[in-house]
């Protein structure tokens, strides 16, 4: 039954403090610092102008369009307060240097998240694995014990309550006004959609995100065929609640489909089913059937906000992560494209110059990156979503471990399918030599994520396992060698081992799994060090926005309600 009104006011009296923790009054009275160690990372993202062709579209198709970005504005702020908690306006007006303000700008908050969530600026706490979604002084064990209505809900928040209890509060109450103008321009935008359908998945969103329900949206956006514009939005990814992966942050895209590229990725879909029989372990983790309506799909990305925003930026989407909906319907894997070959040319390419011998050099090349990008999607829906031994989900099941796992998964299973795909003559360019050194060139790029992101752990977990294989030598001058036959091994091997892991629902396995091998060595830290040192950048940055685009400003009626939200 949800919270009324009244109740939740009074859980919010109540837990103000505790919930937003010694985080909430980190900067808010004087001026900070960088950190001394901290001068020589503020260069690690390049900024790229984020544009696309806007030509082709209607003149209600751009009023959408701006509507979007401004529901993704209020997304972005809802981010900050799931991320951080302090008022991000006095938080940055806090920080006097403005390169250093631009640092916690794009980090949200005073946290490297390309380092482990190490503190850039002083006076600052850890960051709370549980980021602003649970009581800061609220433990592990305490939580586990607890019994409360939406325990391990993905749409809520944990406070006490005034008598010191463990209680929830959903999304839809905690920040109800930017929920409602949210709601409002999603719908206002819907009136400019020339297309039908997406005019129906706004108007299901904008209900879906008042009421805390998604699954109907998703379903409604599987559905959806032929739409020229997309928008992925509300609370989607759990990883940033690092304490137990349940809750889910705030965030956006905005996109332009690329009809032609879309067109030539459609015919990997049809695959799945067989590519799901043929996985590398025993029948019982390959049981589930992908859905086979399935797509895949190439889109210019215009607008990043919140989550997405946050760090390093997501080049690839595979959505919904709503089980049901990927049994039924299968999930929608969206290339950003023009993101991706920005990566590719700022990033994957110097890597390659710098750690792959000169003869394997060639093998680095965008198709192969844009390919192991999407496949690594497409393989989100392969294996088992539920555990063969009645502990639920897996997602569920492996807690924290389990969006970590999950990367690991899609990353190696997506090789698998590539080798597949070349052996059966469904791919047509390039060579399994070039696919392989340019998985080997991007874990190099992911690991500089950092060990707080799912990403950077499962590619830190990877790349050990396969020098434990021999998949790759590195001479004395410190370059990268692959070896297609033992890396082919190695794929088989470490894809039964992760599938048997999410299908035991194991979750001990994991975590030893992650502290044996989610780690950087020796060797592995002076190659990162010389990717510093030739100035390389970790990610990337975006100018963006309605300006940037030549977007005009739509105007639109907005409810005005108190605020009742968590700071």
């Amino acid at each position: 039954m949800k919270l009324s009104k009244i109740a939740s006011m009074l859980l919010i009296a109540g837990a103000i403090t505790a919930c937003g923790g010694s985080n909430t009054e980190t900067t808010t009275s004087t001026t900070v610092d960088l950190l001394p160690q901290y001068q020589d990372r503020l260069d690690i993202y390049k900024t790229v102008t984020l544009t696309a062709d806007l030509s082709h579209l209607s003149s209600n198709q751009k009023k959408m369009l701006s509507l979007l970005i401004e529901a993704s504005d209020i997304i972005d702020g809802l981010f900050w307060q799931q991320a951080f908690g302090q008022d991000k306006e006095s938080f940055l007006a806090s920080i006097s240097d403005e390169k250093v303000r631009e640092f916690a700008r794009i980090n949200y908050g005073p946290w490297d998240r390309l380092n482990g969530d190490q503190a850039f600026l002083t006076n600052t706490p850890a960051k709370s694995p549980g980021a602003e979604f649970y009581p800061s002084d609220m433990t592990k064990a305490e939580f586990e014990k607890a019994t409360f209505e939406d325990k391990n809900g993905l749409y809520s928040l944990v406070l006490r309550n005034t008598n010191g209890e463990l209680s929830s509060i959903a999304f839809s109450e905690a920040y109800s006004d930017e929920i409602n103008r949210i709601a409002v321009i999603l719908e206002k935008a819907a009136t400019f959609a020339d297309n039908k359908e997406f005019a129906n998945y706004l108007n299901m969103r904008a209900k879906a995100i008042r009421n805390d329900d998604f699954q109907a949206s998703d379903f409604a956006w599987m559905d959806m065929k032929t739409n020229p514009i997309d928008i992925v939005i509300g609370p989607i990814e759990t990883y940033e609640d690092q304490l137990f992966g349940y809750r889910a942050a705030f965030e956006s895209y905005v996109l332009i489909k690329d009809m032609s590229w879309s067109e030539k990725l459609a015919k990997y879909a049809e695959f799945l089913p067989e590519l799901q029989r043929d996985l590398p372990v025993s029948k019982k983790y390959k049981a589930e059937v992908p859905g086979s309506d399935a797509d895949l799909n190439a889109y210019d990305v215009i607008y990043y906000a919140g989550h997405s925003n946050a760090g390093g930026k997501t080049i690839a989407i595979n959505l919904p992560n709503d089980e049901q909906v990927q049994l039924e319907k299968g999930t929608r894997r969206l290339q950003l494209k023009n993101a991706m070959r920005a990566k590719f040319d700022a990033i994957m390419a110097p890597i390659a110059e710098t750690l792959i011998v000169p003869e394997q050099r060639k093998n680095v090349t965008f198709t192969a990156f844009f390919a192991n990008t999407m496949f690594h999607e497409v393989a989100h829906g392969l294996g088992i979503k539920n555990t063969i031994n009645d502990k639920g989900t897996v997602r569920q099941s492996l807690k924290e471990h389990a969006s970590a796992l999950e990367e690991g998964k899609a990353d190696i299973l997506g090789l698998y399918m590539i080798r597949q795909l070349l052996a059966k003559n469904v791919i047509t360019e390039g060579t399994l030599d070039d696919y392989y050194t340019t998985f080997l060139a991007g874990i190099f790029r992911s690991v500089r994520f950092g060990a707080s992101s799912a990403h950077g752990k499962a590619n830190m977990v990877r790349f050990n396992y396969f020098a434990e294989h021999e998949a790759f030598t590195r001479n004395e001058q410190g370059l990268y060698r692959i070896n297609v036959e033992k890396m082919s091994a190695a794929i088989d091997s470490l894809s039964e081992l992760i599938l048997m892991l999410q299908g035991n629902g194991d979750y001990e396995g994991v975590d030893k799994l992650v502290a044996k091998s989610g780690i950087i060595n020796a060797d592995l830290a002076t190659d990162l060090a010389s990717l510093e040192a030739a100035k390389i950048p970790v990610d990337i940055t975006f100018k963006q926005g309605k300006k940037v685009l030549g977007l005009k400003s739509v105007s639109y009626t907005h409810l005005t309600l108190p605020t009742k939200r968590i700071v």
